[in-house]
């Protein structure tokens, strides 16, 4: 299969390209997208033929739920049943934007859409071609991440083509995703909110709208056998080919270990990159990134800092962790998915 650029001006989006990859999502087939979190791979959410390319496409196991992206609020109505009014509070504050909400499904919906679970997954993206691309489709999507399953999620055209090339036929080329990780999750199918991924609507906003907000087990290091209602919970993601070591602990305990670390591997002749957060980082490695200092900029770069690690052919990339506050407590959720080891010092 030839796989197909179709670049868009997002900030003015040619309707004449959008409908052109509208007409072959209305076809059955797959198109990759920008929102304003990472790019999505779109397919008819209520075709299970179209929904079951997106899982061959990714090499995504058929137990992970996608979620649903639509174009009006209202949309929820024939997606969802038993929809609490807490939902309309949510999606009032937050939507369009990068909050999904995970309720009980109706049965137009395909089980293969939810991963075989009884509830579904729903956001109204906030980016400008997402949105017409769905309004002009005129059915809601279903769109996981643009990548192939367990890599770094896509932030560029060219993420996307790295990891599908030949498995899709068409990618919306819409510049550099903005907030850089994925929706938050929360789940409003039982009593109380519950959070089952961290994302670009923090913990603290969500709770000045809706009060109490239960954080799933699996977020803060404890196992459980809870149904697994959001993508990003049951399986590893978000990984580079080079292995992470995450060191988290005080600044000075983690760059000693950094020291360590790197003294280590370069004994072992393997390729060491260094992730951090500090401008003037002093520890000389094969590559350096500095991707930030404050949460915003570290979220919009992290992905595609891993891709970069990768065409360097870097073998150990040493992670140092960041306060969890904000937008911190979703990077970190993906630096730790992410990680093949975790150390605290």
């Amino acid at each position: 299969m030839q796989t197909k650029t179709l670049r868009i001006n997002p900030k003015k989006p040619e309707l004449s390209k959008i409908r052109k990859a509208a007409k072959a999502i209305r076809h059955g087939k797959l198109v990759a997208f920008p929102t304003e979190t990472v790019y999505g791979l779109g397919a008819n959410a209520l075709d299970p033929m179209a929904v079951k390319k997106i899982f061959e496409a990714k090499g995504r196991p058929s137990d992970n739920p996608l979620i649903i992206h639509i174009s009006d609020r209202n949309d929820i109505l024939f997606l969802a049943r038993n929809i609490p009014p807490i939902a309309g509070r949510i999606t009032q504050k937050f939507w369009p934007g990068p909050l999904t909400i995970v309720l009980k499904k109706s049965k137009i919906v395909p089980k293969i859409t939810t991963g075989g679970l009884d509830t579904v997954a729903i956001r109204m993206p906030k980016n400008k071609i997402a949105q017409l691309l769905i309004k002009e489709a005129g059915i809601p999507l279903a769109a996981p991440s643009a990548n192939f399953a367990g890599r770094p999620s896509p932030t560029m055209a060219r993420h996307v083509l790295d990891d599908l090339e030949g498995r899709i036929g068409l990618i919306i080329d819409g510049g550099k995703t903005m907030i850089g990780i994925e929706s938050t999750v929360v789940d409003l199918s039982g009593k109380t909110p519950v959070l089952l991924r961290p994302g670009g609507v923090t913990l603290e906003q969500l709770r000045k709208v809706v009060g109490r907000v239960v954080v799933h087990s699996t977020l803060i290091g404890k196992r459980s056998s809870s149904i697994h209602r959001s993508p990003g919970m049951k399986y590893r993601h978000y990984s580079p080919n080079a292995k992470i070591i995450l060191i988290e602990g005080t600044k000075k305990k983690v760059n000693a270990k950094i020291l360590e670390l790197l003294n280590s591997f370069k004994r072992q002749r393997k390729k060491v990159g260094i992730m951090t957060m500090e401008k003037n980082f002093r520890h000389k490695a094969d590559m350096k990134r500095h991707i930030g200092t404050d949460h915003e900029k570290i979220a919009a770069n992290l992905f595609k800092t891993f891709r970069e690690f990768d065409s360097k052919k870097i073998d150990i990339i040493l992670a140092q962790g960041i306060s969890e506050e904000g937008l911190g407590f979703g990077i970190m959720n993906r630096l730790r998915k992410a990680a093949h080891k975790k150390i605290r010092v």
